[in-house]
């Protein structure tokens, strides 16, 4: 699974990075110990009088349908690439809602004798990962967005950590994987993200960080310290 990551962007960066029209989350500060419930950037498409905009926007971490109502319903922050074209509370979103979630780098834990040591994956640059997100109208008429990540089997370092990984997507596929409107193939979509994850997981490394990154219950100033994600020497 993918439940810590790090982004060291910030909004304008991404902007220029994938070619965005602009954003609205103008308070996003680089974090390199994002949890779920975190509100992060996703860039996401959407389409209105036959224009479709691109832009980077702000969106929680565990996808919460419009559909879905009350506090105790779930907000997964993880969806199974192996079901997520088939599984209702992912359908409609990988159907038309689907967005790129830019990250660093995320974190898997291993177990050892004496606790759980963490380990940060990554790619050596920005890394794109699929996601999927839904938008909900709030009492003041203003919009809310949530997301959540795919992940498949591991095929990269962490597969030695731990047996999933998120699904990323190579630059030439960020169009066709942003693209709004209703799917016409989902299989095709499916083993395109397939093969275009396995590419990039094949260029992906890891290496041990500090147990600092164990604990999200910090001041804003300790989860912005990139020390968090360099190697332990």
């Amino acid at each position: 699974m993918c439940g810590r990551f790090a982004m060291d962007k910030d909004t304008d960066d991404l902007i220029q990075e994938f070619v965005a029209s602009g954003g609205d989350f103008r308070d996003w500060r680089p974090s390199y110990n994002i949890a779920p419930t975190d509100r992060v950037p996703v860039v996401r498409e959407w389409e209105h009088d036959g224009t479709i905009t691109r832009e980077v926007d702000a969106a929680t971490w565990g996808l919460k349908p419009a559909w879905s109502t009350g506090g105790n319903r779930p907000a997964p922050i993880n969806a199974r690439i192996e079901t997520v074209a088939t599984n209702g509370m992912f359908r409609t979103a990988f159907d038309s809602r689907r967005c790129i979630v830019p990250m660093t780098g995320y974190y898997e834990w291993e177990s050892l004798p004496d606790g759980k040591q963490p380990h940060f994956i990554h790619g050596g640059g920005l890394l794109a990962a699929a996601g999927l997100y839904a938008a909900r109208k709030e009492p003041d008429d203003s919009w809310s967005h949530s997301m959540t990540i795919i992940t498949r089997e591991a095929r990269d370092a962490s597969g030695e950590i731990h047996d999933r990984m998120p699904a990323f997507l190579e630059r030439n596929v960020w169009d066709e994987w942003l693209r709004p409107g209703k799917l016409t193939d989902p299989n095709h979509l499916l083993d395109l993200l397939d093969r275009t994850s396995s590419a990039v997981a094949a260029h992906i490394e890891s290496y041990p960080v500090s147990r600092r990154v164990n604990s999200v219950r910090v001041p804003d100033a300790e989860r912005q310290d990139p020390a968090l994600i360099r190697p332990l020497v």
